[in-house]
């Protein structure tokens, strides 16, 4: 079958050429035009059509990375299918090197939008009907929050088959069952019935390197799997496990946070996962797991009041457990963190 142009904001991208589409967002007080800016790899051969996104959050910047990286990795001359890569969705907090936008909302609680309402929900239609509607799959790009570290990640709702095999196809250490919540990206394409999965690695304005080459691996290696691309998936075989569910580890005490684990650290129900303790030295307390299984996520503020959140564990059964430690060795060793 011969590949035909592709089409998208009015610009016509002909088979075996990249085209770079500006999308007019909206305007700065100033009056300074806000474009979302997509790149377009479009291939020589037909195939899915594979939508890339990340700083839905503009604060997450190790997705930007990922897409800048993958962008000098793809040649539309060898490609089936086509590929969109929106490297900042958020333009607004992106410059204000914030999460949300600039009336405080979050942009991925406003989807599907309106043509009509507040900024983050006309900002969130124009991605709907513009780019997310061309899309046969997505591939959502996240980062922790701010003061706060993901171990890399798939979120994927895992009753999705076609979504879960992206999941797997992607590579990381864990893959967290997560039902989307309302207003995401996530339940827009549910809703249109486009697989979609979520990568979650580093913190909020940092860069993480080892999440960033494993984030460019992770997506060569899903559209390997979708046959855009040739050859076998790269580095080491990751199995992924899946944790079906997962819970924070909060702090019962006001004071100094003193951590004995460590992001990707396997625990146990009742160990001691760390310390509180007051800035005059006196009155240590030990903070306990209710939980068996893996630290995902972590704060990295060591001060805390009373019920927040330190450590967010995946939980496994049985042998699951040694397989998803075994994976976080395995990850480790590859994406050395030394290496840019």
């Amino acid at each position: 079958m011969k590949q035909k142009a592709f089409h998208l904001a009015n610009q016509r991208i002909m088979p075996g050429s990249r085209h770079s589409v500006k999308i007019p967002a909206a305007r700065l007080y100033n009056d300074t035009p806000m474009d979302l800016h997509a790149e377009v790899f479009h291939g020589v051969k037909p195939g899915p059509t594979l939508l890339v996104c990340a700083a839905i959050h503009g604060d997450e910047l190790n997705g930007i990375e990922v897409c800048r990286r993958l962008m000098g990795e793809l040649d539309p001359l060898q490609l089936s299918g086509t590929v969109i890569i929106v490297p900042v969705v958020n333009v607004f907090g992106f410059i204000q090197q914030s999460r949300y936008l600039p009336d405080r909302r979050d942009l991925n609680r406003c989807f599907p939008g309106s043509e009509r309402g507040a900024l983050g929900s006309r900002l969130a239609y124009l991605f709907s009907e513009t780019l997310v509607q061309n899309a046969t799959h997505i591939i959502d790009l996240h980062t922790g929050a701010i003061h706060r570290s993901n171990l890399p990640q798939i979120r994927v709702d895992t009753d999705n088959g076609e979504a879960l095999k992206m999941a797997e196809s992607f590579g990381t250490p864990v893959i967290l069952h997560s039902k989307e919540r309302d207003g995401s990206l996530r339940s827009l394409a549910t809703e249109l019935g486009i697989p979609l999965i979520l990568y979650e690695a580093g913190e909020a304005l940092r860069f993480d390197y080892a999440a960033i080459k494993a984030g460019v691996i992770g997506v060569q290696n899903v559209m390997k799997s979708l046959k855009m691309m040739k050859g076998r998936r790269s580095r080491k075989k990751v199995k992924p496990v899946v944790a079906h569910r997962s819970g924070w580890i909060r702090n019962e005490y006001d004071g100094l946070v003193v951590p004995k684990v460590e992001l990707g650290q396997t625990i146990n129900k009742g160990q001691v996962v760390a310390q509180t303790v007051n800035p005059h030295g006196d009155d240590l307390h030990a903070i306990k797991s209710p939980y068996h299984g893996i630290v995902i996520g972590i704060s990295n503020i060591p001060v805390a009041n009373e019920g927040e959140a330190l450590f967010n564990v995946a939980q496994f059964d049985g042998e699951q457990i040694g397989d998803a430690s075994e994976n976080v060795d395995v990850f480790a060793e590859t994406y050395d963190q030394k290496t840019i």
